[in-house]
């Protein structure tokens, strides 16, 4: 029951975690000047993989109650795509030192699809993995 609660507030706190990082300013005296070259998509990518092995885990804890449907895991991706370019949206519209990128949604997009992809194929029925109670 521990686990189902952990993953659930940890998959919210990222969450949250991604819109403030995502919508609020960081002064440009406080970043290194450090160069690497589509550094900001990897973050992109990175952010949304997380998100998805988090919402993953928390599904998967929840399997006691209900199977790990693809109804769910599909509904996780969409989700997480839909919020993916709604932030970008409001990057756009809403924020004068941020703008919204369609290559930020599909880093984001792989990102999500690939963290779902990993933790399916981890706890599909033909690896068995089960939790330890």
């Amino acid at each position: 029951m521990l686990k189902r609660y952990a993953f659930g507030v940890g998959f919210v706190a990222w969450m949250i975690t991604i819109t403030v990082l995502s919508l609020v300013s960081f002064e440009d005296d406080l970043a290194p000047d450090i160069e690497i070259p589509y550094l900001d998509k990897v973050v992109h990518f990175s952010f949304y993989f997380i998100a998805a092995v988090l919402g993953m885990l928390f599904i998967h804890a929840e399997k006691q109650k209900y199977s790990l449907t693809r109804k769910r895991t599909l509904i996780l991706l969409s989700s997480l795509l839909i919020y993916g370019i709604i932030i970008e949206v409001l990057q756009q519209s809403l924020t004068t030192y941020r703008s919204g990128e369609i290559l930020d949604v599909l880093a984001n997009s792989i990102g999500a699809l690939l963290g779902t992809l990993l933790m399916w194929a981890i706890f599909s029925e033909k690896t068995g993995l089960k939790w330890k109670n």
